[in-house]
This record gives structure tokens, sequence and C-alpha cells, in this order.
């Protein structure tokens, strides 16, 4: 039995990944937006809030289509080890509906 942290193969394939105190708290998003070009893919992580009508693009990640069809085969493997754990994740057709005064009052000035 060989241990793989000694073998230098194993090593050069190994990639140190740093994950910053405030990249680790994530950032909220229930709209994601999708676009492409031949060369890159676009995604737009959107925060949308009931009672304001303009959406804030909170982040945005550009990859290459071979990492967009990768990333595709990752969600893919995830929700379906999800879905065998936690049971089928229920999707309906519509989008969410907020109405516009939800949460209290809209404010003039």
């Amino acid at each position: 039995m060989s241990n793989d942290s000694k073998n230098p193969e194993t090593q050069q394939n190994q990639i140190n990944i740093e994950l910053t105190e405030e990249i680790a708290e994530g950032i909220y998003s229930n709209l994601v937006m999708i676009a492409h070009s031949n060369s890159e893919f676009v995604v737009d992580f959107i925060r949308l809030m009931p009672g304001v009508p303009k959406a804030k693009v909170k982040s945005r990640i550009v990859i290459t289509p071979e990492h967009a069809k990768r990333l595709l085969n990752a969600l893919a493997d995830n929700i379906e080890k999800y879905e065998s754990n936690f049971g089928k994740i229920k999707q309906t057709e519509e989008a969410p509906k907020f109405p516009m005064n939800f949460g209290g009052t809209i404010g003039e000035a």
C-alpha cells in the first residue's frame, strides 16, 4: 500500500485552493441568467428582492465552453446525489412571484 502524499506524481497533480473568509460567506442568488458566445459562457447570479423593481447582478462568472460542460455534469451529479439523500427536488414551471409591496410599505422621498 503506497502513501499518495509522498508520490511525486500525485503531488504534481494537486492544486492548493485558497478560500478567503469573505468568499466563504457566499452570496445569495435566486435568479441566474446565462449568455454565451463561440468562446465563452457568461453566468450572472442575480438577487431579486421583493418590492424592489430593480435586480442586481451579485456575481458574474465567465468560463470556457469546455468548463461549462464540466459544470453541467458536476451539477447533474450533485443533484442526483442530493435527491438520493433528501428526495426529489420539486420544480415548478413558473417563476416565483413577489408582490411589489411584500415586506412592508415602499418609502417615498
